[in-house]
């Protein structure tokens, strides 16, 4: 069946995840501790991150997880600073991340959009955080939808925002594809009845995705070729 439209994730998909996300960690658990490089490194175990290697590891919670994930689980190492106020701080930081681009997202957004194809975004970041990043790489403007985790539809991998996706833009789930780099973008795109493609742009391996995707592509960039093939 067709592909009339793409629902992206955005972190380690429409933006290389380890460019991004391994140096903003490391700057964000040292000013969370103060200086205090016990407490860095004990955040860091619990985030799953290689502090000395300013790395997450691929298992990490953090690679699909929520800010409210993130502030719960750091939280007790900050008692200072209230839960709310941490998921907060979590979300204004991250908005500021210096970004690393998959492929040049303008000509190839553009591209899609020159085929016809309606475009969307929805990341288990939050979703001030998605707009400012979007908007910074100069794309906002491609997007019929952008939401996050607390944008009122869900987080991944529940189905519940890729389907909003699809009721707003009038498209049925079997005409769109759910495009991620992590078992929880492709989940939720099984359990929404959408095409589902990976991209190796996150941490996740060919061989962790494979099994969940009907088609698995080095980066986003290969996703017009891959239209091509399927003559859509």
């Amino acid at each position: 069946m067709p592909v009339d439209a793409f629902l992206f994730d955005k972190d380690g998909t429409l933006f290389d995840f380890a460019a991004t996300w391994n140096g903003w960690a490391a700057k964000m658990l040292r000013s969370l501790s103060a200086g205090d490089d016990a407490l860095a490194v004990a955040m860091a175990q619990t985030l799953r991150y290689d502090l000395a290697a300013e790395a997450f590891h691929p298992d990490s919670f953090v690679i699909a997880g929520t800010n409210a994930e993130v502030a719960g689980a750091l939280a007790p190492f900050v008692p200072h600073m209230p839960e709310p106020e941490l998921e907060r701080y979590l979300a204004q930081n991250a908005a500021e991340a210096d970004l690393a681009e998959a492929v040049p997202l303008a000509a190839f957004l553009d591209d899609l959009l020159a085929r016809g194809k309606v475009l969307g975004v929805m990341t288990n970041d939050a979703e001030v955080s998605a707009v400012s990043q979007l908007d910074r790489a100069g794309v906002l403007d491609r997007f019929a939808f952008v939401a996050g985790f607390d944008s009122g539809h869900g987080a991944k991998p529940d189905p519940a925002p890729l389907l909003a996706f699809c009721e707003q833009c009038g498209i049925s789930p079997q005409r769109s594809a759910m495009v991620g780099d992590s078992l929880h973008d492709l989940q939720a795109g099984a359990a929404a009845g959408m095409h589902r493609i990976g991209v190796l742009t996150g941490l996740a391996g060919h061989q962790d995705l494979h099994p969940h995707a009907d088609a698995v592509l080095p980066n986003i960039g290969h996703i017009p070729a891959w239209l091509d093939r399927q003559g859509t």
